[in-house]
């Protein structure tokens, strides 16, 4: 009433109609101005999938609300931090009792625009709040993966169970890359020189008959992914398009829950290694370089608690092998190709780990493996319960005598006289045995881990080499027609990083049977390029195919004196 009285006596009617107006549109536009500045808070909620680390110096993972087509995982490192981000000033003296990340993406703007609030647990009063961060958590998927992707295909990417491609385009918002701190990306799939594999955690299924990986995922991550599906051909020799054309292409695909997938048959809880036996792999050489040795490297980190399934899988293969892969697997190995059931697994590798190029090596960086070649043939050696570590050392005035293996092929590249071999070795001092490698790796294994000295034409029978003692004696016969190069790379080389002494044997034309099929002034003999330059599949049938070797032994005496030489150091 008093407020009544006052405005009758000051001013008419008329003025306070006129009043009662400006008053209106005055609190019209403190609503409107206060609207616009605070509109993003006023929004509904975001859904969160949130994971919280109270421990200290742990990682901090949040990933941003499903509407958004952006997915932004922050990270803080340290629990007595004492560092708040905020959009408002205004926001000081919060006590906190937890960690609490929260992104959002306002959708009103034109290009995607992130906003961060940060805040850090602590036991006291935290002032002053600052600017607000937009740091951007990578978190690693394995100790070997490397961010190594040449591919066009984006790679794959999984956070806490959600699966999501990184964009590498940038054309495109930033934001929708995944990276560290300094701004590099690791992919899910990493792809190599030699191999290409992918390392997947998650609802994980996979159907023998379409050979396909399904990944189940969000719809979210589905829709902000650029590429839904990847290729790859589970066998370590990439680059070699003859190797890779005889071996199967699997597809792994992101699927969400509502799509029409495969449902389990078969539940495992361990994790699973997908790897092709086809290629080159019925070769003995190439089974154990492109193969079993990427085999090792992919799958001891698991210590056994791991389960194969092969792809290309042939049953003699699988059967000359079966020792290797039951010391690497405590478990049942699968032939996964047209298998009725569907496998479902937390965790899988597809695909095998081949980090170099050289052949049947290992990378000797230790940041590139755990692993060594002196570590695999420890391993070959207590899997075959082979006995003989080191080779015989010969001692002056000793009545040892060294054990000389010459391995014999019947095929091609054989020696015709090796009776007349046997008989000057053994004047030499050796002790002698011949055998031809077969089917039985086993066996062979025992008989070659016995001798001190190897010698053999240049062949898939000198992979054998990996099961010799360490300091044992390789000699390896040249056969003629410029196959220098597939002799140091195939053997020379990989002998050395096994610690086993190296001699090479190059023959001459008359030590080749050659001669005997071919007059002296034809190509084959007089120009070895000549046919190099022809391709690979005219100097195999030629140089590898048709050719055997009749040793000059008194030629070739000096070299089984130097490996003698060599057991004496």
């Amino acid at each position: 009433m008093i407020y009544d009285s006052v405005l009758g006596r000051s001013f008419s009617k008329q003025e306070q109609k006129k009043l009662g107006y400006w008053a209106f549109v005055a609190c019209l536009f403190i609503a409107l101005s206060f609207f616009t500045n605070f509109k993003p808070f006023l929004g509904p909620l975001s859904v969160l999938n949130l994971r919280l680390s109270m421990g200290e110096d742990e990682k901090l993972h949040l990933f941003s609300d499903t509407d958004s087509s952006l997915l932004i995982a922050n990270e803080t490192v340290g629990s007595s931090s004492s560092t708040a981000n905020d959009t408002s000033s205004s926001h000081e003296e919060a006590e906190i009792m937890s960690t609490l990340i929260v992104n959002d993406t306002d959708s009103s703007h034109g290009e995607s625009e992130i906003r961060d609030a940060e805040i850090i647990m602590n036991s006291t009063s935290i002032d002053n709040a600052t600017s607000r961060s937009q740091e951007v958590f990578k978190e690693s998927h394995t100790q070997n993966m490397k961010t190594n992707d040449t591919s066009n295909s984006p790679p794959l990417v999984k956070e806490n169970d959600i699966y999501m491609v990184n964009n590498t385009n940038s054309s495109l918002p930033k934001a929708t890359d995944v990276v560290t701190k300094n701004n590099t990306i690791e992919p899910l799939c990493t792809l190599m020189g030699r191999s290409d594999f992918c390392e997947i955690k998650g609802d994980i299924r996979i159907d023998g008959k379409s050979y396909t990986v399904f990944i189940v995922s969000s719809e979210t991550d589905i829709l902000t992914a650029e590429n839904t599906s990847w290729s790859i051909r589970p066998y370590a020799r990439k680059g070699d398009q003859a190797a890779m054309g005889a071996v199967r292409e699997w597809t792994v695909k992101l699927v969400t829950v509502a799509s029409d997938i495969p449902q389990c048959t078969q539940n495992h809880s361990v994790p699973a290694i997908l790897f092709s036996a086809g290629g080159y792999a019925g070769n003995h050489f190439h089974a154990f370089t492109d193969v079993i040795l990427p085999l090792f490297l992919t799958s001891r980190p698991y210590n056994g608690e791991i389960q194969f399934l092969i792809t290309n899988g042939r049953p003699a293969w699988i059967s000359k092998f079966e020792t290797i892969m039951k010391a690497l697997s405590r478990y049942q190995l699968i032939s996964i190709d047209n298998s009725q059931d569907i496998h479902c697994y937390d965790s899988m590798t597809v695909g095998l780990k081949r980090r170099t190029n050289k052949e049947l090596s290992i990378d000797p960086d230790p940041s590139s493996s755990p692993y060594s070649m002196k570590d695999f043939r420890k391993f070959l050696r207590s899997s075959y319960s082979l006995k003989k570590t080191r080779a015989t050392k010969i001692r002056n005035g000793s009545k040892k005598r060294p054990r000389l293996l010459i391995i014999s092929r019947k095929r091609s590249r054989a020696f015709t006289n090796v009776g007349e071999i046997v008989t000057m070795a053994k004047r030499l001092g050796y002790r002698v045995v011949v055998a031809e490698p077969d089917a039985d790796v086993s066996g062979f294994a025992q008989i070659i881990n016995s001798c001190d000295v190897v010698m053999g034409v240049h062949g898939a029978g000198l992979t054998n080499i990996v099961f010799l003692p360490e300091n044992a004696v390789l000699v390896q016969v040249i056969p003629f027609g410029g196959t220098e190069w597939l002799s140091r790379t195939y053997f020379e080389e990989p002998a050395k990083g096994m610690n086993i002494r190296y001699l090479d044997y190059k023959i001459r034309l008359e030590e080749s049977t050659l001669i005997q099929q071919y007059p002296a002034d034809h190509v084959v003999l007089r120009d070895p390029s000549a046919i190099w330059k022809q391709g690979w599949s005219a100097v195999e049938s030629i140089y590898l195919r048709q050719q055997n070797v009749t040793l000059n032994v008194n030629r070739f005496r000096p070299t089984l004196v130097k490996a003698l030489d060599l057991l004496h150091q």
